[in-house]
């Protein structure tokens, strides 16, 4: 008998348990190591758009290149930066600084009618296994800058370090679970994520600009400068008229014109952005002609403006479309750092003193609906009483929460519009009562301090003030003096990263898809640095984990019911009175563009519009007629 006879002879249990324990490792390191490669990458389900798509629907892919686009801003101050990246300034319009833009480009694309998929840009294709604990970006071999050198994996590690480590703190924020970034060879770079579940981070990661190192490392980045940097996007600054205008011309040379994801976009040859200090002279200025095009923010504006010659003879155009995007939430933003607003109680009392009702029917021409959600106009909007699904996340953390939120459904104050909202101030007071205040000749007085109740509202937008002037005067009958400071953009700006400031008006705007960005409006963490937009000042350890459970949420029914879940504790914690919100898109502008056929379902962009020349020339010899 041989040798290996007799090893398979006595041994013939361990050649099994071998056999056994070799085709497990085997296929344990296969499913473990399961790696998709694409070009896109989405949140849940597949992309809509194959590998070999040309371009989106939402374009004209013929769409023909030339002709001006001219923008309005309304800043009382002006820019005074082309740096978006940092806190310090006011960034000129046109320079955005987290997603792509005219003057830079991003390693991802977000398509804007699907609710959330990324496609390549500066990435040609993504690699990443099943638990998303990395991503791999092969860059296009074919990306420079526009002063000639090319775009590298370098480029992308050096971007990235930098704005963590001198930019917004909003960068740290958004992608504080990036544990490291590599460059693995010339075009490829690779960002690994701390463990946990977090779906989402391999796809945000692609939506920051990526920056030239050679510039960079030769000019100082945290601070403001008027000096136009280098981008790669399709967009050049020609002409900076400090505080008073900005112009970016077309790149004939732009590396990416014939990617799908940018094919029919970008067709103005020059695009302009003038500032105006005050809305009303801007109008003004469009119906002289002096720009193309204008979103109205005012119901006002929108419902006494827009009328005449120039609009019956359709030399201009007034025109809504749907919009289908989140909504967010506007509302009298509180800072509950000042202790005068610390009870949610005190919160809940001034609700009662808005009257949304009268304000929509005298000051709003009835074209608004209250908002009554974090998530509006969404499917994440929570409402009624909390579903199973609901309590099941809400149950572990009962005791931190009100009561009535398990049992009552959430609503606003509501009076009948006519004015007297004597009940609701009534039931105001009462509440003010509960929280130790008491009313002395006139005055709310805090019964413990004897300090009369008062508060500034800070204002940077002079139109806003007939919005908070009603709020005032009901106030007043609860003998609570609110005064309003009006300051210009520069100073709002500074004052509000500093969180120096009682009440603000302020917006929260939400994706299709929430996510990390959750961190930067409402979690501990972000309470006490300045310049997040957790301006509220929340510490709230129920929010805190809500928020760990959305970026984490595995499937998109789990999202919406944390998102939901999240929803109703900041509702029943009084952070905000809720304003109003439009689900229309109101635009007036000359008629002088062509438009594609399908407007992009999730959000609205000029991007895709062009000068039509024919209508251009009519335009132009109504306007020489006109003078």
């Amino acid at each position: 008998m041989s040798t290996c006879q007799l090893k398979r002879k006595h041994h013939p249990i361990n050649v099994l348990f071998l056999l056994a324990t070799l085709l497990s490792l085997v296929f344990g390191v296969q499913a473990e190591e399961k790696i998709h490669k694409s070009h896109a990458i989405t949140i849940h389900g597949d992309p809509k758009y194959p590998a070999d798509f040309t371009h989106f629907d939402f374009v004209n892919p013929d769409a023909p290149k030339g002709g001006t686009l001219r923008l309005a801003s309304i800043s009382s101050s002006g820019f005074d930066s082309l740096n978006p990246f940092i806190v310090k300034g006011i960034a000129a319009s046109g320079m955005t600084a987290l997603y792509n833009n005219y003057f830079y480009d991003t390693l991802l694309y977000h398509s804007e009618d699907e609710p959330f998929t990324m496609y390549g840009l500066l990435a040609e294709q993504m690699e990443w296994p099943e638990n998303r604990a990395w991503i791999i970006f092969h860059l296009r071999k074919n990306i420079h800058f526009h002063d000639g050198p090319p775009l590298t994996a370098e480029d992308v590690v050096f971007s990235f370090n930098l704005l963590q480590k001198e930019g917004h703190p909003i960068y740290k924020t958004y992608y504080a679970n990036v544990e490291q970034v590599e460059a693995l060879d010339k075009w490829r770079v690779k960002f690994t994520f701390t463990p946990g579940d977090n779906r989402e981070l391999a796809m945000i990661i692609g939506q920051f600009a990526v920056l030239p190192k050679h510039y960079w490392s030769q000019h100082t980045f945290n601070k403001t400068s008027l000096t136009p940097p280098i981008g790669s996007g399709p967009y050049t600054i020609s002409h900076v008229d400090a505080g008073r205008s900005i112009t970016y011309k077309r790149d004939p040379n732009y590396w990416g014109k014939d990617l799908p994801v940018n094919r029919g976009k970008y067709n103005f040859d020059t695009i302009r952005y003038d500032y105006y200090r005050d809305p009303t002279v801007a109008i003004e200025a469009l119906k002289a002609g002096e720009y193309d095009f204008r979103l109205e923010n005012s119901a006002k504006n929108w419902a006494t403006q827009y009328q005449g010659k120039l609009f019956t003879r359709q030399a201009m155009v007034k025109k809504t479309l749907p919009d289908l995007s989140r909504a967010g939430l506007q509302g009298f933003v509180y800072n509950i750092r000042r202790p005068i607003f610390a009870d949610s109680k005190v919160r809940q009392a001034l609700s009662y003193a808005y009257d949304f009702e009268w304000a929509n029917k005298n000051l709003f021409y009835n074209s608004y609906e209250r908002t009554d959600s974090f998530f509006e106009n969404s499917e994440m909007a929570s409402s009624g009483l909390p579903s199973p699904e609901e309590v099941k996340i809400l149950e572990p953390f009962k005791d931190q929460l009100p009561k009535a939120l398990f049992t009552q459904p959430f609503e606003l104050p509501k009076t009948d519009g006519s004015g007297n909202n004597r009940q609701q101030l009534r039931q105001a007071l009462r509440l003010l009562k509960e929280a130790g205040y008491t009313l002395k000749e006139g005055k709310l007085v805090n019964q413990k301090t004897n300090k009369p109740f008062t508060f500034e509202i800070l204002l940077a937008q002079p139109e806003m003030e007939r919005v908070v002037l009603p709020f005032q005067e009901s106030l007043k009958k609860l003998g609570i003096d609110m005064t309003i400071r009006q300051v210009d953009a520069q100073q709002y700006v500074k004052r509000v990263q500093s969180f120096n400031f009682d009440m603000i008006i302020g917006g929260f705007g939400q994706s299709q898809s929430p996510g990390n960005e959750q961190r930067d409006f409402w979690h501990s963490s972000q309470a006490d640095i300045q310049g997040s937009r957790n301006y509220i000042g929340i510490k709230n350890p129920v929010v805190d984990q809500l928020i760990d459970k959305i970026i984490s949420a595995s499937s998109r029914e789990t999202l919406i019911n944390y998102c939901r879940a999240l929803d109703r504790v900041l509702l029943w914690n009084h952070y905000v009175i809720p304003q109003y919100h439009i689900n229309q898109h109101r635009m007036v502008y000359w008629n002088k563009f062509g438009q594609p056929k399908i407007a992009p379902k999730y959000s609205f962009t000029l991007d895709t519009w062009w000068e039509d020349p024919q209508k251009a020339e009519k335009i132009k010899s109504l306007r020489k007629k006109a003078n």
